[in-house]
């Protein structure tokens, strides 16, 4: 093996999907940077942003538990969207003046990552079809 090379391990359950894993630490950073949140903000912009985050690795794990590809396609499609939703709510918090510096910076830079991974994996369900690399 070159330096610089990974050896791929086979993908025995969700917890080994990369876009998972990725996923987590986003939702690990938006409960630290709510944490620091004001309090009028509890039951509003704090609550919004974990449940988005919460449900973007959630529905992946729930996808790669389904029977079927188009369920797991369908899954990957809702973690998507709250992954969206969540973007947003990042937006919304720097602009409120919640949220600022390379924090934000940091979980944008780590949002786009996991849509880009979502996207890719998507896509190899669609062209391949379901196998236990997936």
């Amino acid at each position: 093996m070159r330096r610089g090379e990974q050896t791929q391990k086979p993908i025995r359950g969700y917890r080994d999907l990369v876009v998972w894993q990725r996923s987590m630490e986003l939702c690990s950073a938006t409960y630290r940077a709510t944490a620091t949140f004001p309090d009028e903000e509890r039951y509003g912009l704090v609550s919004q942003m974990r449940r988005a985050a919460v449900s973007i690795p959630s529905n992946i794990a729930e996808g790669h538990g389904r029977l079927t590809t188009n369920e797991y396609r369908h899954f990957l499609g809702v973690a998507r969207g709250s992954l969206k939703e969540l973007e947003t709510q990042i937006l919304i918090a720097r602009d409120l003046g919640y949220l600022d510096g390379p924090g934000t910076d940091c979980q944008l830079a780590l949002a786009e990552e996991t849509a880009r991974m979502l996207s890719a994996l998507t896509a190899s369900l669609r062209t391949r079809g379901r196998t236990s690399s997936s």
